[in-house]
């Protein structure tokens, strides 16, 4: 972690914000709004991009993605503009908490990996960039999106280790364990082998 230099109220703040800002559950907004059924009853029953892409509707998915991507880069640039390193983190990872655990969902979110990758990147662009590519080789080497999840958040605090970002790796751990965290069924899905492949619907 970052040395701890903004005062408790702006810490505080930001990690409240973060939260909020990443509990907003645009797969679900969007399916609504474009009329594409409850996400909760399709699929994996998941509120993120992959789950959305099951609909059919590739634009919404495309969108779900890059505005969840979009939040949490969004927390981390404001934090760090209102404070430091310290506030980016903290926004971070309460962002990250936010999506996975929406209090407007009864804390029952998203498994948080455009949220994360949008993170990443807004952390150092290289590290994110990095993230990006681990996840398109994992995902479409088998065709398995979660697989590209667990690549990519895999390979965080690999590469902040390798890119000198010490402050950031018990960060890029702690994300990449909530998402494992929140993979534990699909993990078992794969060597099950019963995990669904990209753009296959339920």
């Amino acid at each position: 972690m970052p040395a701890i230099e903004s005062t408790t109220g702006l810490l505080t703040f930001w990690a409240v914000a973060g939260y909020l800002l990443g509990s907003v559950p645009f797969g679900m907004v969007l399916a609504r709004v474009m009329n594409l059924g409850n996400l909760r009853e399709i699929g994996s029953g998941n509120i993120g991009a992959t789950n959305v892409l099951r609909t059919g509707n590739k634009t919404a998915a495309a969108l779900t993605l890059l505005l969840d991507g979009g939040k949490g880069l969004a927390a981390v640039l404001l934090a760090r503009a209102a404070g430091g390193e310290d506030t980016a983190q903290i926004a971070a990872l309460a962002a990250m908490l936010g999506h996975c655990y929406p209090v407007w969902l009864r804390f029952s979110g998203g498994k948080g990996v455009a949220t994360f990758l949008g993170i990443v990147l807004a952390l150092s662009f290289p590290v994110g960039a990095g993230c990006c590519i681990a996840w398109l080789i994992g995902a479409f080497a088998v065709r398995i999106s979660s697989v590209g999840a667990l690549v990519s958040a895999a390979s965080a605090p690999v590469l902040m280790l390798f890119l000198g970002m010490s402050s950031a790796i018990l960060l890029g751990l702690l994300l990449a364990l909530l998402i494992f965290w929140r993979h534990r069924a699909n993990i078992a899905r794969i060597i099950a082998g019963e995990e669904p492949r990209i753009g296959q619907k339920s």
